[in-house]
């Protein structure tokens, strides 16, 4: 059995079940390109750890009724994204000027900066403009568009246009996935487009990003590897992936969790 591509499909069922909150087994079957017994195997799997649930051929994620799915993926390697946070609050200075796109990290990365004064912030997050709206100095902008019920964020070329009128000393986004082939990817076009105009805008491009992303690849490119200054992660990637970044002089930093 390839350990590497069991890996690979039961992330891609779980990225579809997280966007689409159930799925059948034929339809995730013919758009991972496998039989119908790959994917009721790698179902048992997840079920064993309930991951998932499995309800006569239709695979869904368990959670609470009306909960959001981004409230679950805030739940999701949250050890890890509260370590990443820290490790990026850290790199930030009263009086700093920053984008911050909408994610689970990059929220836990907004309550880290309460303790920081005077900040300039662009966001297309409400979340996070009502965590650091309240701090004394602060000034935040919040980009406007069509929401998503989601994450309660803005998307679109509205909001594209508006964070490319600054010229913030950094930009802090999230991805769904990076790798050595294809750089850093998301699930969403809307929210790539975001990342790449921050990448474009500010002076520093940070990536806040937990291990489960190496290796991946999901469907929108979001940015060159170039273009990235800091990866922050809690663990390294494997080789080929860190050598790349090393070539590409995007630099790494690995905090304790």
């Amino acid at each position: 059995m390839n350990n590497h591509k069991t890996k690979r499909r039961t992330e891609e069922i779980l990225t579809v079940l997280r966007e689409a909150e159930r799925a059948d087994i034929a339809e995730l079957a013919e758009r991972l390109n496998v039989s119908r017994e790959t994917i009721r195997r790698d179902a048992r799997a997840l079920e064993e750890l309930g991951t998932i649930v499995k309800t006569h051929g239709t695979l869904s994620l368990p959670h609470h009724l009306g909960e959001a799915s981004f409230e679950r993926r805030m739940r999701e390697n949250a050890e890890a994204k509260i370590a990443i946070a820290r490790t990026a609050a850290d790199l930030v200075h009263d009086g700093d000027s920053m984008i911050i796109d909408t994610g689970t990290t990059t929220t836990f990365f907004a309550r880290e900066l309460r303790k920081r004064r005077n900040l300039t912030v662009v966001t297309n997050s409400t979340e996070i403009a009502r965590l650091l709206v309240t701090v004394k100095g602060n000034r935040v902008f919040l980009a406007g568009g069509e929401m998503s019920a989601d994450d309660g964020a803005a998307y679109g070329p509205t909001t594209a246009e508006y964070v490319s009128r600054f010229n913030p000393k950094y930009a802090f986004i999230s991805i769904s996935a990076i790798d050595a082939v294809h750089g850093p990817t998301d699930a969403s076009l809307p929210e790539a487009d975001f990342g790449r105009v921050a990448f474009n805008t500010a002076n520093i491009g940070i990536i806040l990003c937990d291990s489960s992303k190496f290796g991946m690849t999901s469907l929108v490119k979001v940015c060159p590897l170039e273009q990235v200054d800091i990866i922050i992660t809690e663990k390294a990637p494997d080789a080929p992936l860190t050598n790349l970044l090393a070539n590409n002089q995007v630099r790494l930093l690995v905090c304790d969790t």
